[in-house]
This record gives structure tokens, sequence and C-alpha cells, in this order.
């Protein structure tokens, strides 16, 4: 059941059609099953152990044998681990240094891995903690994929493929309950509504609700033809047939006005034009015709932004402020700008608190942060341009001074409009917020996040489990992909050390297997992969942070050139072991987290340790191939120490703070989570993988 297997990735849950209660399934059937998924680092809840006991021998067989092949990949336990040494990591770290590069460059001759035979290992001795997998329902999973619907910002392609898998898969009354009556976000409108068109679900009553500007038409069009709704890429559009050409056309005609906004993605409505042919339906969609009739023969046309421009170029504060309280979400981002042009900064602070209320809930944030902290002089400003891919850009941070009390006032303002806005919300009593919140940042922006075991923002900071050693591993396969075959695939996981100023220390790649200076190893470089391949890391905490180390840098480099958007499989991960010779390699029950890296990009950074906070700043991000070298560690330095400098000095809002203004807005505190009604930590209640919750419930 499709539906099932997104439900345990997503919420740990199930859901179980109950059978009769008069005939209970054998404890023996029960304990076996629990026994095997222990072995995957999972167990039932007790309240799903009495919903399995009403299944049939056959069913209860069916639901587990795809519960099992689920959690395999939710582990990547459903892939064999073969390394080039079998009996990592002691192995590399006894044999003498001829042994290792010759059996390399053998490797490199024939693609033959060494005869080597795994010794006995002794059985884990490390006891991981158990996921609990829980009894869902389909209204709580329809529930969660409205959520979804709702987000107040952008959401996974993960998130996408789920949501259109739950529109596939419902019944047209179960529909009316999944889809919200507004999309706030317009990108998670414009796929929603392709969805519904090419499942055969949608009519115009159904989804017209949801546009209201031709740049959200726009983005219909090109999720239509499955291109990237952010529009940060163009899009090559799909051949629509005349009821479709109708329906975007009818949808456009009823926004107002539409030839400002088309102009904003000019080029983009002319093709589009092409296919659509508006000139034939002139009778029937005169402002169309019209709006594309100044497109095609760029006839003048004034538009606000424009305008907007030649204010800022002349200095016109006056006419900006006028022109700016018009759109005051477009006044909220040009803020700052507006402070620095002019010395009359309190009139642009009054003229911004009469349009605040109109200002989105996630920009509010994001302006109060910023302001809170212009004064505090950074080296670096980070900037995650829109798109699919998770690429960051590091700026010196230049930006002029600005009045002190005009940027106290300015947060002043956001507190005040957001608590006011929260307030109309339902009272929460009694609230616990945990100040550990402060390490997770909020969730504005999922569109370019990886698949993951447990999802979470970028920059979130996760404590590292009890441990020495944290063991990095990927997998990766070559094969065919849309046809078309990948040729041999060599990736190479790397792990790149830096002291506390971020001064390089060492690495261990493919180019380094082991260090002599503390305890740190690789499994061996393998450069093809036909039946899949795998690398492992491991480095030991403490010797590191003897020999001066701090910041480790995990990195995956494709050196054969494919991006990971073109490999059938390609995933990476890591694993806490306290005693790191016991078990097998790979021990599913003990994987930490892991990432799919499927996006176009040769070089991705999952994470990043901070081994003297003992935390996992989860990352997720991806470099450009740097043009004058190989594509590996030591080519890519600069790239790797400023990414590493930016994500380690983020400043975003973080959710203790969105916790904290609704906690002020709907209740009263609490000390501690036994005294609460509603609980915000880091393990219970609304915690920070709640990504779906948050974006719909919290940033409203």
């Amino acid at each position: 059941m499709m539906l099932n297997t997104i439900y345990l990735r997503r919420a740990n849950k199930l859901i179980v059609n109950q059978g009769d209660q008069s005939e209970q399934l054998p404890k023996a059937y029960l304990a076996a099953a629990m026994r095997n998924i222990e072995a995957l680092g999972f167990t039932f809840s007790y309240p799903l152990i009495r919903a399995l006991r009403t299944l049939s021998k056959e069913r209860f067989e069916a639901l587990y044998r795809q519960l099992e092949a689920d959690l395999r990949v939710l582990v990547e336990a459903h892939v064999k681990y073969q390394p080039m040494y079998p009996d990592f990591p002691v192995q590399v770290m006894r044999e003498d240094d001829a042994e290792l590069y010759w059996n390399a460059i053998v490797h490199y001759l024939t693609l033959d891995l060494p005869g080597y035979e795994p010794g006995d290992r002794p059985p884990l001795l490390d006891e991981g903690k158990l996921k609990v997998i829980d009894l869902g329902s389909k209204a709580d999973f329809h529930a969660m994929i409205r959520q979804l619907m709702q987000a107040h910002s952008s959401i996974s392609e993960t998130d996408r493929a789920d949501i259109d898998a739950a529109i596939q898969d419902s019944e047209p009354d179960e529909l009316a309950t999944i889809l919200p009556a507004e999309i706030p976000y317009k990108e998670n409108a414009g796929f929603v509504a392709a969805a519904l068109l090419k499942h055969d679900k949608a009519n115009m009553q159904l989804i017209g609700r949801y546009f209201r500007t031709a740049t959200d038409v726009l983005r219909l069009a090109v999720a239509w033809s499955d291109g990237d709704v952010s529009l940060a890429a163009a899009t090559r559009f799909r051949k629509f047939k005349r009821s479709e050409r109708r329906l975007l056309l009818g949808l456009l005609e009823r926004c107002h006005p539409i030839t400002e906004d088309m102009l904003r993605y000019k080029d983009r409505w002319i093709r589009l034009g092409e296919i659509l042919h508006p000139s034939e339906y002139k009778q029937r969609f005169p402002r169309c015709e019209e709006a594309f009739d100044i497109l095609r023969n760029n006839k003048p046309f004034a538009t606000f932004n424009g305008r907007v421009e030649l204010a800022f170029q002349y200095r016109q504060v006056w006419d900006l402020l006028e022109l700016l309280m018009q759109r005051p979400g477009e006044f909220a981002r040009r803020l700052d700008h507006l402070l620095r042009s002019t010395e009359h900064t309190e009139y642009v602070v009054l003229a911004f608190g009469q349009v605040a209320q109109q200002v989105s809930t996630p920009v509010l944030l994001q302006l109060k942060n910023h302001f809170a902290r212009r004064h505090e002089r950074q080296k670096l400003r980070v900037f995650f341009p829109k798109g699919i891919v998770a690429k960051a850009f590091a700026v010196p941070d230049t930006l002029p001074a600005i009045d002190e009390a005009a940027c106290q006032e300015i947060v002043r303002l956001c507190n005040e409009t957001l608590i006011q806005r929260f307030s109309a919300l339902p009272p929460l009593g009694v609230v616990y917020v945990d100040e550990r919140l402060k390490n997770y940042p909020v969730p504005f922006s999922q569109r370019s996040a990886s698949k993951a075991l447990r999802t979470i923002a970028r920059g979130s900071r996760l404590p590292i489990a009890e441990g020495d050693t944290i063991r990095f591993f990927c997998w990766w396969k070559e094969g065919t992909v849309d046809g078309q075959p990948t040729g041999r695939v060599d990736i190479d996981l790397s792990a790149v050390m830096y002291d506390h100023n971020w001064q390089y220390v060492e690495h261990i790649s493919y180019t380094n297997l082991r260090s002599t200076k503390y305890q740190a190893v690789h499994s061996g470089d393998i450069v093809s992969a036909p039946q899949g391949a795998c690398e492992f890391i491991d480095l030991h905490i403490p010797s590191i942070v003897e020999y001066g180390g701090r910041y480790v840098v995990a990195t995956l480099h494709s050196f054969t050139s494919q991006p990971y958007c073109n490999l059938p499989e390609c995933f990476a991960g890591w694993m806490m072991r306290k005693r790191p010779g016991s078990g097998e390699i790979f021990e599913p029950k003990t994987v930490a987290n892991k990432v799919d890296l499927t996006a176009d990009t040769q070089i991705a950074i999952p994470v990043i340790l901070d081994l003297w906070e003992r935390t996992v700043i989860w990352t997720d991000v991806a470099l450009t191939r740097y043009p004058h070298y190989y594509n590996n560690v030591e080519g890519n330095q600069k790239g790797m120490v400023l990414m590493g400098k930016a994500m380690t000095s983020l400043r975003k809002p973080d959710l203790y703070d969105l916790f904290s203004l609704h906690a002020r807005a709907r209740g009263t505190a609490a000390d501690t989570p036994e005294q609460a009604d509603a609980i915000f930590s880091v393990e219970k209640g609304v915690t920070p993988f709640d990504i779906e919750q948050i974006m719909a419930e919290y940033l409203a």
C-alpha cells in the first residue's frame, strides 16, 4: 500500500484495516516480526500491536513484507555493502603502505577488488534507541497531506511526490477532505492543481480558487509541464490540448491585472503564448489577447517595479513610500535598502508600521531576525538562491550601518504584529518551549531539501549521539537512467578536518586512507559500481579534538563528473559507533540519518561536524565543480572552507523564537513540560521534525 510507505517515512505510522477481534494473530508471528525489525532500529507501539493482532495470517504477512521492504529502504539496508577491505576499519589500519598502494593500482587497472575473505566479527555491542512505529489512520494521513498543501513556504520534491501519490489514490469524497480552501504559497498551489489535472480530478470550479495572478497561472503551466515551479529555471512547455489551453486562458482571464505581472516573465509568457494561441480565443478571452499583444510587440507599458527602481535611482523617498505602501510585501523586502537610502528613517519606520499587518508571517520573522542582528558585524552574508538545487552563496558583509533606533523599532513592530496575529489563533493553554530549539532554524524553504531518513531545516544543529566514533557511509550504482547509460561511475567520500579558525588540518579520502596523527580511516577507493559500491570513513572524535581539529566537513565528489540526478541511486549518511570493530560494517539500527543525493550537481556536503560542541550541522548543500582541478577534495578546498564558514555562522530565525511568540500570544509559559498543555521540544510534542505542521499551522 503506497500510502503506508509514505506514512511510515513521514510520521513513523501505519494504517491498519483491522479485522475481527475474535480471531487474534498468534503471538509468535508478531514476536518474530518485531524481532526482525529491531535489527533495523524499529519496534511497534502497543496500540499498533493490538491492531495487528486482529489481522489474519495472510493479511499480516502481506503488510509485514511491505513494511520490512520500506524500513530497509529508510535505513538503506536494501543494498549489499561490499567495501574494498571487508574487515574495515582494523584491516586498513594494520596493512602496510605498499599493500594498500598495490591494491589500489590493481583495482584502477582491472576494476577488480582484492580477494580478501571477511574474518569473524564480534556481535554488535552498540545498543541504539529503537524508533517506535505507531498506529495511524487515513484521516490523520490526509490531514498530514493537507498540512503540506497549506505550507506557508516552499516544499521539497519529496513532499510534492507524496502529495501527488495521495491525490492519485484518493476517492472523490476523500479529495474533498484533503484539499484546503486556500493554498497560501503559490508554488504549492501550482503543483497541486497540476497534480489534480494530471490525474483527471480537476475542473475550473475546483482549482479556480487557487489562482489570483498571472504568475500563479504560469506556475500551473510549468508544473503541468514537469518544470521548476519556483520559476528559477526556464521550462520547456508541453503541447496542451485545446481543452487545456482554454482552461489556462480562462484562469488567466479571471486574474486582474495581468499585463504587468506577465511582464515579470516576459520571455516565458511569449513561449507559452506560442502554444496557447490566445488570438484564437480573442472573443472569449479579450484581456489575455491584449496582454499577449503587448508582450509580443514590445508595446510600452509602465510597471510598478519600473517606477520603484526609478525612485530609488533618484532617491525620491516620499515617492518610494507612497509606492511601496501599496505592496506591503515588496516594502518589507526592500526595507533595508530604503533605510540606507535616506536620513528620514523615522518616516520609513512609521510608514512600514501602517502596513506591517499585511506582510506574511515568514517575511516578518525574517525581518525581525535581520534587524535584531543588523549591527552584529559578520564576515559573511549567506544566501540560498531560489531553485531546486541546494546551493549557497556567501559574500562579504559590507552593508552600510543603519540607525540603531530604527532597527529596534522595526523589531518591535514585527514582534507586536506577530503576537497580535497569533493571538487570533486557538488558545494553547499552558505552554512549554524547550530552549534547545534555538539550535533549529525555522523551515522557511524546503524547495531544495533532499529526501532523508529524518528531514530537518538546513542549518539545524543536532547533538552527536553517545559514542566516540562517527562512521560516514555512501553507496551508489551505475546503470541506465531515462534510457541513457551512465558509464563508469566513481563517487568519492571524503572528510576534511579544520581547526577552530577554519585552518586546514588534514583530510581522509581515497588519496589518504588513514591518519597516523589521530584515529581516522577510509575503507578504500572503489571506482566502478555496476552492482553498486560503497565507501566508509571512521573518525575517532577524541583523538581529532586532541590533535587540534574542531570542524569536519563530509563531502561527496562525483569524480567521473556525472551529476547525482543522473545516477540510478546514490545516498550517504552516518552512524555513531561506540565499538566500531563489533557487528557488521553497516549496521542499520545505528544509522543516525541519511540523505538521498539527487541534485543536479557533482559535489555534495550533507553535514558538517562541530566536534567541540558535539553537534552535527545539517547542511544539505551543493557546490559547483571547481574548473581548474580534478573533482576531488584537494581541488575544492576554497569552496568547502567558504561553505563551512557560512554554514557554521548562519543567523536565521529559530524555532524557539517562533514558538515563544505563539506562547506569548496564545497561552502562559510553563517551566517544565510536565506542567504544560502544549509542548514544543526536541523529543516530544511539536518537534523540529514536524516540518509540515510547522509550515502550515505556525507560519500562518
